[in-house]
């Protein structure tokens, strides 16, 4: 965003914020210890960018525990091989309509829990933000702009959270790359060295032109080249059944076409493996591997009121008492039946990239489906289960245990059991 739309807030003596608008103004005030300063009164007013909607910026509070930031700076120590003191506290960036009235930005930071008062003291020498990534929406931001929204905050147009840490380094620009990716996940996070960057995470863009894929011209290693660039993961037998079908209808394939191909005929989707014909040493086998784990509710289906045919199973329950409105408006208690819903979810790939957050989503999945089933449910109790190989703790190895490696995108068995659960 340019930067002749900046507004830049100045401190007075009575704790009040004045803005005056300023050509070229950089933002360049990212200091702590200025935020610590802030009254709280002021504390909404820290940051305005105008242009179709108005951003402020508000500090929170500490972001992790005194136990949580002890355990990360002896992980950096033991996986960077430095010493590093941090703090870490929390960011609300806020896209707002039009300006809030002064009971309106006092109702946001009492909603945000924005405290000034709890934010680390400067003692450190540097510092980053690491916000959801752009271009996305963080499950936070949905959730907190539907809540501000319906408790009279209507000029609230998005939320969003950040944490705002403070590193002491000795080795500059090399130790902080190596703690920024330490501390970000690099599938749904990233970094600003800068607030003046800030103002990109509301940023709106264009949507991408529509693109083809000239296969009539360059054939199958045309196409081949497309799966690899845009990370289709097309099997062989997938590419080859494309480059026929779009052949025979004499046109190139979109860019959309193929992506909605490769994510509608994915495994997760299609189940491709658990649906194909299983052959034991040359012999057909009369289920597929998915219609065996289907046999147990086929041989006893008793007590189950719906299986595989929706996102999760139901089976019975019991009579409960409810209390809700009858036809007539009036309040009252009623006796229904109190179903149980039940769904597994694996969320494998994830996970190993990013244990936490990738097992998180799992969970969320699970949440959804059996709330989207029959006329809806309340979550009551959820398991989440890690089934990984060895862990090979470094301190304790096991003679059983080898070593096979794995892809440099994905964690250790090990970091899998310490973030996840």
């Amino acid at each position: 965003m340019p930067n002749e739309h900046v507004q830049q807030a100045t401190l007075l003596n009575n704790n009040q914020f004045c803005c005056a608008r300023s050509l070229a103004q950089p933002i360049k005030d990212f200091n702590p210890a200025r935020w610590n300063a802030l009254s709280e009164y002021s504390i909404i007013a820290l940051l305005k960018i105008l242009t179709e909607s108005t951003m402020i910026i508000l500090p929170g509070a500490a972001a992790l525990s005194a136990f949580r930031i002890e355990k990360l700076v002896k992980t950096i120590q033991e996986k960077l091989g430095f010493k590093t003191d941090i703090s870490a506290s929390s960011v609300y960036f806020c896209e707002l309509t039009e300006d809030l009235t002064a009971a309106e930005n006092t109702r946001l930071a009492a909603l945000l829990t924005a405290d000034n008062t709890s934010a680390s003291p400067l003692v450190k020498n540097h510092e980053f933000v690491v916000i959801p990534r752009m271009g996305t929406i963080s499950p936070w931001s949905s959730k907190a702009t539907d809540i501000a929204q319906h408790s009279g905050l209507s000029k609230v147009k998005r939320l969003e959270l950040g944490v705002r840490y403070a590193v002491t380094v000795n080795d500059g620009a090399g130790q902080l790359a190596q703690i920024t990716a330490l501390l970000h996940d690099r599938m749904t996070q990233q970094v600003l060295l800068s607030l003046d960057d800030a103002a990109k995470i509301f940023a709106s863009h264009e949507p991408a032109p529509l693109a083809t894929v000239d296969i009539l011209a360059g054939g199958r290693q045309t196409l081949a080249m497309a799966n690899s660039e845009m990370g289709l993961a097309l099997a062989d037998d997938e590419i080859d059944y494309l480059l026929e079908n779009f052949l025979a209808l004499c046109r190139n394939p979109t860019d959309v076409e193929l992506m909605m191909f490769a994510q509608a005929n994915s495994e997760h989707c299609r189940h491709k493996i658990f649906n194909a014909d299983w052959i034991i040493d040359g012999e057909a086998q009369s289920r597929s591997l998915f219609n065996m784990i289907r046999n147990t509710h086929e041989s006893n289906p008793g007590g189950v009121l719906s299986a595989y045919s929706d996102n999760s199973a139901v089976i019975d329950g019991q009579a409960s008492g409810w209390f809700y409105p009858d036809v007539d408006g009036l309040y009252g208690f009623n006796k229904d039946a109190s179903n149980i819903l039940m769904k597994v979810e694996t969320h494998n790939h994830p996970t190993a990239i990013s244990p936490f957050p990738g097992a998180a989503t799992g969970s969320g999945g699970e949440i959804r489906d059996e709330g989207a089933t029959g006329r809806g449910s309340k979550p009551k109790a959820g398991l989440s289960g890690f089934s990984v190989s060895n862990l090979q703790i470094p301190a304790a190895p096991q003679p059983w245990e080898t070593d096979y490696g794995k892809p440099d995108r994905i964690v250790s068995a090990l970091e899998i059991m310490l973030e996840g659960p």
